[in-house]
């Protein structure tokens, strides 16, 4: 099912983000950076055991699912959603270009300020973006290139 715009956090993912956060205790870094989404701010809330610094900040939303919120995934061809290339727009769902173009924005801003590192607490789909980022666009196809629910990955801007 397409997500809620603005759902919180299931008991599972509760305990993922405890778990994650008893992972991460004894990284170091300047601050968290989330998403000002309810299940992404209380991810940031469990997991800030060391109460670093949390700055929301919009670009970090998930790709809006617009009209398809609340509906089965297999209202739509999920390779098509997720196809950088794709000539189908899928009701008012947010278009990919645009929402990767919002994401690298935050990233090449983040790439000036002076931060020895930062923790992101986002979505599946900004990690897509966050591929596409670091790694290039290649085939295009993007919805297998995203982290799974606490899942981390490190990139060095």
């Amino acid at each position: 099912m397409y997500n809620a715009d603005d759902e919180d956090l299931t008991e599972l993912g509760i305990k993922q983000a405890k778990e994650f956060g008893k992972r991460i205790k004894d990284m170091n870094f300047d601050l968290i950076i989330s998403s000002p989404l309810v299940r992404a701010k209380h991810t940031a809330l469990i997991i800030n055991i060391n109460h670093n610094q949390i700055i929301f900040d919009d670009r970090m939303r998930e790709r809006s699912c617009g009209d398809l919120s609340g509906k089965s995934l297999e209202t739509t061809n999920r390779d098509e959603y997720w196809n950088y290339n794709t000539t189908i727009q899928y009701g008012t769902s947010e278009d990919i270009r645009i929402f990767f173009a919002r994401v690298f924005n935050f990233l090449d801003e983040l790439k000036h300020k002076d931060y020895e590192s930062v923790l992101i607490v986002a979505h599946s789909g900004v990690s897509k973006a966050f591929s596409v980022y670091f790694e290039g666009i290649g085939d295009g196809l993007f919805l297998n290139r995203g982290l799974k629910n606490c899942e981390i990955k490190e990139y060095v801007l």
